[in-house]
């Protein structure tokens, strides 16, 4: 009896959270070992489910660059990154899209769908089908001289920028009730293939949708202070001075910008998760405290 009732309180204190974000939009940025682990690709795909049964309309934009690698390596071809981002050849570009479009798409819809059942179901999708990103080449010049590093003398090949989304389509499935999952594919004017980074695809997917919450999951608790501490809220006007002064490296940066300019174009709340902790989606959004950094205006 004392764990029934736990239970119910537990489910009493989500109510106030589920009536706040009932038909509002989360994009989630599925990603890291959440991705990797089977215990926490079948918590992630139980949390995405909930939010989607309580009505929340949820989008799941994927990586999987250590996927990509582990192919092109089978392949014989070792990958190549410049500045953090993968060079991306003819051939890279159709391992990236086997990759992407295909197995890992494929299995996170099936392992979504195996906790659904009629009305609400995972779709998948490339960028490129029914134009829903369109793209041209990332101009490296602009990227790189944001983010403060050296502009490479290297062509990076197919990476490519979100140029437009086709949010039509993407509301049309949600209020049908299907959970659209989406490879960070894009297509270009000839209809050509473009690697687009997971991250910026999925801001870009926010902005266009005026997403209630846009959600990083990512293998570290999030944002940290030049002593290691966790930055539980963090304001965008605060973003600049911690990539100036070193606080925030690698990896981080694209993704703390990607964050400034949603926030900056329609979307309520950006956080940034542990996604090695299983239910960690349910931890920041249906408690007081969270568990990561959100990022506000």
């Amino acid at each position: 009896m004392q764990e029934a009732l736990y239970r119910a309180k537990i489910l009493q204190s989500a109510l106030p959270y589920i009536r706040k974000f009932y038909g509002k939009v989360f994009v989630i940025k599925y990603g890291g070992s959440a991705m990797l682990n089977d215990e926490l690709r079948d918590s992630f795909a139980r949390d995405v489910v909930l939010l989607a049964y309580v009505g929340i309309k949820v989008v799941v934009v994927h990586g999987g660059g250590p996927q990509i690698s582990q192919i092109l390596e089978k392949l014989g071809h070792k990958p190549h990154f410049i500045g953090g981002i993968r060079k991306t050849d003819q051939e890279t570009m159709h391992v990236v899209e086997m990759v992407l479009s295909g197995d890992i798409n494929k299995d996170i819809v099936a392992l979504i769908n195996t906790h659904t059942k009629k009305p609400i179901y995972a779709v998948g999708f490339s960028g490129r089908d029914g134009n829903l990103i369109k793209a041209r080449k990332l101009d490296k010049e602009r990227y790189f001289r944001d983010l403060g590093l050296p502009v490479p003398e290297e062509d990076l090949g197919f990476v490519g920028d979100v140029e437009e989304v086709n949010a039509e389509l993407l509301l049309t499935l949600l209020e049908k009730s299907y959970i659209p999952v989406i490879a960070p594919v894009g297509v270009g004017e000839g209809g050509e293939a473009y690697n687009i980074n997971a991250d910026i695809c999925a801001s870009k997917i926010a902005q266009a949708l005026n997403a209630e919450k846009l959600i990083f999951l990512t293998d570290t608790e999030g944002v940290k202070d030049g002593e290691g501490r966790l930055i539980s809220t963090l304001k965008i006007d605060e973003v600049s001075r911690l990539i100036q002064e070193g606080i925030v490296k690698g990896g981080m940066i694209p993704k703390l910008k990607s964050c400034v300019e949603a926030l900056q174009n329609g979307v309520r709340k950006v956080h940034i998760i542990d996604g090695r902790l299983p239910h960690s989606i349910l931890l920041e959004v249906f408690t007081d405290e969270g568990i990561g950094t959100q990022i506000v205006v």
